[in-house]
C-alpha cells in the first residue's frame, strides 16, 4: 500500500507566507516583538530556500510607519491596508489561490486584531491558514491567547516555526536539508 500523505500536513508547494503589519510604530509597544521578527527571518530564509511566495502587508503607513527596517529590503512594496483584515490585500492572495496555494502561513501583529480578522476571512474563503504561534504576538498577553484561542476554535492550525520548517522540508533528503537545519539550530 503507498504512502497516504495527510493533507494536514504543510506543503511547500501548498504553501504561501504571510507577514502581518510588522511595522515600525507598532513594533516598539510590543514585548515579544522582537522575537516575531527573528522568526519571520527565519521562515522567509527558508521559504526562499524552498520557493514558498511570501508577502507583507501594512496597516495605515502614514500612522503607523513602514515595515520595521529588517524586512524593507525584502518587501519594499508591501500591500497597503486600512482594514485590519489582510485578506482585503488581493494582489498576493489572489495570485496564490489562483497557484493552488491554499496553506497560508501567517506571522505579524497583533494577534487579537489583523492577524485573527485575516484568519477568519481566509477560514471563510476556504483557505488553510496556520498561524505560527512564536510569530504572532499582541500588547497584552490575554488578548493574544484568547486569539490563538479563537482561531483554533474557528479551523485555523497553531503551528511551530520548527514544524512548518519540517513539515515544508518533509524529508532528510530534501536538497535543502543542511540548510534548514542551520535555521532550526540557529
Amino acid at each position: 500500500m503507498p504512502h497516504v500523505r495527510s493533507p494536514q500536513r504543510l506543503d511547500a508547494d501548498r504553501s504561501a507566507l504571510w507577514v502581518i503589519d510588522l511595522q515600525e510604530k507598532l513594533c516598539p509597544v510590543i514585548r515579544s516583538a522582537d522575537n516575531v521578527i527573528r522568526q519571520t527571518h527565519r521562515l522567509l530564509e527558508a521559504s526562499g530556500r524552498l520557493g514558498v511566495p511570501a508577502s507583507a502587508t501594512v496597516q495605515y503607513p502614514a500612522g503607523l510607519g513602514p515595515l520595521v527596517g529588517s524586512l524593507q529590503s525584502r518587501f519594499p512594496s508591501p500591500e497597503e491596508k486600512r482594514d485590519f483584515s489582510a485578506a482585503v490585500c488581493r494582489g498576493s492572495l489572489d495570485r496564490w489561490l489562483g497557484e493552488g496555494r491554499d496553506q497560508i502561513v501567517i506571522v505579524g501583529i497583533e494577534t487579537h486584531v489583523c492577524v485573527l480578522q485575516t484568519v477568519l476571512d481566509l477560514i471563510a474563503e476556504g483557505a488553510r491558514p496556520f498561524v505560527v504561534a512564536e510569530g504572532v504576538a499582541a500588547r497584552n498577553g490575554r488578548d493574544h491567547e484568547t486569539a490563538i484561542e479563537r482561531m483554533r476554535a474557528a479551523g485555523a492550525t497553531i503551528v511551530t516555526v520548527e514544524s512548518v520548517l519540517f513539515e515544508w522540508l518533509a524529508t532528510s533528503n530534501h536538497p535543502e536539508f543542511k540548510a534548514i537545519s542551520r535555521l532550526i539550530k540557529g
